[in-house]
């Protein structure tokens, strides 16, 4: 049985893109991707529908993307999807991807990509305690702040046949621009929460050049002209990434406050977050950028649940929410989460990964009665 504590519904105004209040309607893409994303996403679509007029009338695009779609057309992101997503939508929710682990020829990972055409350089994962369950870790509040377009993402790659054998080889890219924009985003957070404290993620005793590139830039975002005075109050420390996993997930993950890292730490970090708060099917994200924001659970495809009804909708609702509290739609986004939270804390319709034996409609049902 789960029960959340009360620090659990402390939520901090992220960053808030600044609201487009004065639209009269709020037009969202739809792309629930392969597997158990066609069964979660409608359920952020009806947490939405629920807010009456704490958004703007809202309007859905259905659109597609995923292996399925690489399956059946030949691409997993088509040009029309991403043309829709910039010249009609304000904001979008993506469900998930059935990636090959093997190469494929013609695939690319259409949430990759998506992030890099529409510059969504910011993955931010909140993660907090929502359990008593003494298997899991209390009083966990944090949000992981990952680089979301560099790193090894970049996807340069080539395999070579030597006398030796095959030689894979991958191009890592780190540049001062974008380690210095997802810093400021992670010190902007930080700013807002009640800690004030950033942790620099790396690895550069041993990658000096690209992990030292990304640590020295946003070690001296407080100190550039442009921001003079303003994130005085936000305390700065840094970890080796292999040490940060040793007290993040099995020693003291309640010391962390805002973690910035590059692309793989981040992705790596964040998913196994999940372990810390008892399920993938509850940790919300959203990929920012300047000009467009997209929700995105942080759990996967899970194609072997398909069809059951069992899967968790939490976080796919969760990620609705904190997409609205970006665009600045906070009294919406404080709803949702209430109304999670309050289903959560009851313990009386649940998924089988939370311990309980409820359906995917029916922990919609239950969380659409409290908001």
């Amino acid at each position: 049985m789960y029960r959340l504590p009360v620090r659990s519904l402390q939520r901090p105004l992220l960053r808030s893109m600044g609201t487009t209040a004065n639209k009269q309607s709020l037009t969202i893409g739809l792309i629930p991707g392969d597997g158990i994303g066609v069964e979660v996403i409608p359920a952020a679509k009806e947490a939405i529908l629920a807010l009456g007029s704490d958004v703007p009338r809202p309007e859905f695009v259905d659109l597609v993307a995923g292996f399925e779609c690489f399956t059946r057309h030949g691409t997993a992101l088509p040009d029309e999807t991403v043309r829709v997503l910039e010249e009609e939508c304000d904001c979008a929710i993506f469900g998930a991807v059935s990636s090959p682990s093997r190469k494929v020829v013609g695939y690319s990972s259409p949430i990759v990509d998506l992030r890099k055409r529409l510059d969504l350089y910011a993955n931010v994962r909140p993660v907090t305690s929502v359990a008593t369950d003494p298997n899991q870790k209390p009083d966990v509040d944090l949000v992981v702040v990952r680089e979301n377009t560099e790193c090894l993402y970049v996807k340069q790659e080539e395999l070579k046949y030597t006398e030796n054998g095959k030689e894979a080889r991958a191009t890592r890219l780190i540049t001062e621009r974008a380690s210095r924009r997802i810093g400021q985003m992670a010190f902007d957070i930080a700013k807002g929460r009640p800690r004030k404290h950033v942790t620099i993620i790396h690895k550069s005793n041993v990658l000096s050049v690209t992990d030292g590139l990304f640590r020295e830039t946003v070690r001296e975002i407080p100190t550039l002209a442009q921001f003079t005075g303003k994130y005085d109050d936000v305390e700065i420390a840094e970890q080796i990434v292999d040490s940060a996993v040793y007290r993040y997930l099995f020693r003291e993950p309640q010391i962390y406050d805002v973690m910035v890292a590059p692309n793989l730490y981040g992705d790596i970090l964040s998913d196994a977050a999940a372990a810390l708060v008892g399920s993938l099917g509850l940790v919300p994200s959203v990929n920012a950028g300047d000009k467009f924001i997209m929700g995105e659970p942080v759990h996967g495809s899970a194609p072997d649940i398909l069809g059951l009804n069992i899967a968790n909708p939490l976080a796919s609702i969760r990620s609705a929410a904190l997409m609205l509290r970006f665009l600045g739609y906070v009294k919406g986004a404080d709803r949702i989460d209430r109304a999670v939270d309050d289903v959560v804390r009851e313990g009386v319709v649940l998924t089988p990964d939370l311990g309980g034996k409820g359906k995917t409609t029916e922990v919609v049902e239950a969380v659409l009665k409290k908001i």
